[in-house]
This record gives C-alpha cells, structure tokens and sequence, in this order.
C-alpha cells in the first residue's frame, strides 16, 4: 500500500512537537478540528456521524436540484475554477476528493490528462457519471469510497479537494494521505469568511452573540503546520449579492445567526440598513467572502 505514514508514527518520532516546526502554535488544531465539528448545542449532526445520511442528504439535494433546474455550478466556484487551473498541467493525473455536485469536476477535466474523483456517495458517483457523458469528459474516472478509508495504490500528479473536509475527523490523517499520495502537488481548498457585515457588527458593536462558523481555512493551515507541511496559502476574493424580495425577507434571512435570545429588531435593521440598497424594486446585500487554496509539494514525513 503506498499511503504508510500515520499520525501515530509521527507522534512516535516527535514530528507533531510544534518546536520543531517553528514556533509553538499553544493548541492542538487536530483535536480543536474534532471537537469544532459539534453543533452549538455541542451534538454532532447524523451526517456527520452516518455515511447512510450523508448518501441520503445528497440523493435528496441532486433531486431538487433537477426538479427546481438550478444550475449545478454555483456562481462563486468560477473563480476558484480559474485559480485551480492555473496550478494544473495539461499533462497531469489528478485525483479529486469529495468532489460533491462537480463544482471543481468538470473544469479540472478539461485542464488535465486524467481526473480520478473519490467520493463516498453513491448517488453522487452515479450523477457525475452522467454528467461527464453528457459533456463528453472521457478522461474521468470514479470510485466510490470513503477518503479516510481507502488504500491508494498509485500516486497523482495531483490530489486535490474544495470544501469536502467538513464530516472528515481524522483531519491529519487525511491531509498526510493528500501529502503522500501526491507526487507534484497537493491542494486543499476552503470557502471562507467573513460572516456578513452586519453580523460582525452586531457582536462587536452590541454584544450579540453570534454563531459564527466554527471551522475555516486557517485550522487547515494550522493543522497543516502541526504536521510539519508548509502550505502557500492562495486567498481569492468572490464579491456576492443576497437580493431579496422584500423587506420582509431581507430580515428573516439575516437573523438566523443571531444566538443572542430577545434580540433587537431595531438594533438589526439599524444595522443591516448601513449594507443593504434598493435598486430595481428589489433589495440587495452586497458583500465579499473569500476562498483560500492551501498547495504545497507533498514532502517525504
């Protein structure tokens, strides 16, 4: 089996003392990464307990998603398209983890010689086996497994994932499995922050507490770091638009992270009054949020 290295071995040989990879980071950002995939209500959501729920959830989404005819791609994920490829050679074999609904799939196909995409759903598999038929990818290949469970028996060119690490526990074993499976190039992509505006300042204006994601790119880094890899970090900045309906709606969709009970209704639209415009009889909430590619060359541990 080629992936060997485990954080066992590493504690063993002293690799995840943070002395020895620079300065001290004062944390564990393995087991923060564990203990941060809770709810608030510190629970843990059946999908990330049940690969049955998982598979379920997305045999649920890709069936609205066909009923409601939403494009698959999102808007934001173009961008990231375009900053992925440039780190892609036409020659490469690339592996993709959790790819999802093909944001990333399609795109890297056309860049690359060969796309190998890892999934644990079943349902996804069969969509995107679909879809590269329909858009004649011949170049891509599938299985369908579990990334912290399946033996690599080959290394890529390339191994890379966006957003697919939220039900992985075992985070360092499965960056390590990215690092060692990988003979050019590893990336590991993240959609990040900032929260919406208003939200910040509601929290450091008013005291509200808010549930602001509980996991972000800078804990792959992190985490990374621990384990004695020094990834480039690439931020990439998306603009996005909420356009709302109505008044109505604007507040409703920007409450839901309001933890604080009682909360001030003038206070929110105070607040989300300094963001939001009218233009065309709708609403609109502009704002930026960011994604960050975190590559490196894959080193020998």
């Amino acid at each position: 089996m080629l992936y060997e290295t485990s954080l066992t071995g590493l504690k063993k040989e002293g690799a995840l003392n943070d002395m020895n990879n620079g300065v001290p980071l004062g944390c564990d950002y393995i087991e923060l990464w564990k203990e941060n995939m809770k709810e608030w209500d510190g629970t843990l959501s059946d999908r990330m307990v049940h690969d049955e729920a998982e598979d379920g959830f997305w045999k649920n989404f890709l069936e609205k998603k066909k009923q409601d005819g939403d494009s698959y791609i999102n808007s934001y994920a173009y961008i990231i398209q375009d900053e992925l490829a440039k780190l892609f050679d036409k020659d490469d074999r690339v592996l993709e983890i959790g790819p999802g609904w093909g944001n990333y799939t399609f795109s890297a196909a056309e860049h690359v010689n060969q796309l190998t995409c890892v999934d644990i759903s079943q349902n996804i598999i069969n969509f995107l086996r679909e879809e590269t038929a329909k858009k004649q990818l011949n170049n891509v290949s599938f299985i369908n497994d579990k990334w912290e469970e399946i033996s690599i028996e080959q290394r890529y060119d390339v191994v890379f994932g966006v957003n697919c690490y939220y039900r992985i526990r075992e985070i360092g074993e499965a960056l390590l499995k990215m690092n060692q499976a990988a003979s050019r190039l590893a990336i590991a992509g993240m959609t990040s922050g900032p929260e919406k505006p208003h939200y910040i300042d509601l929290y450091r204006e008013h005291g509200y507490a808010i549930k602001f994601r509980r996991r972000d790119y800078i804990h792959l880094q992190n985490i990374l770091y621990q384990l004695g890899i020094m990834a480039n970090c690439r931020m990439i900045e998306i603009p996005r638009i909420a356009v709302y309906p109505s008044y109505a709606s604007l507040l409703r969709d920007n409450v839901s992270k309001i933890l604080t009970p009682h909360y001030s209704k003038q206070i929110v639209e105070q607040t989300l009054s300094k963001y939001v415009v009218e233009r065309n009889g709708r609403i609109e909430y502009p704002y930026t949020i960011h994604a960050a590619l975190l590559y490196w060359k894959p080193i020998e541990l």
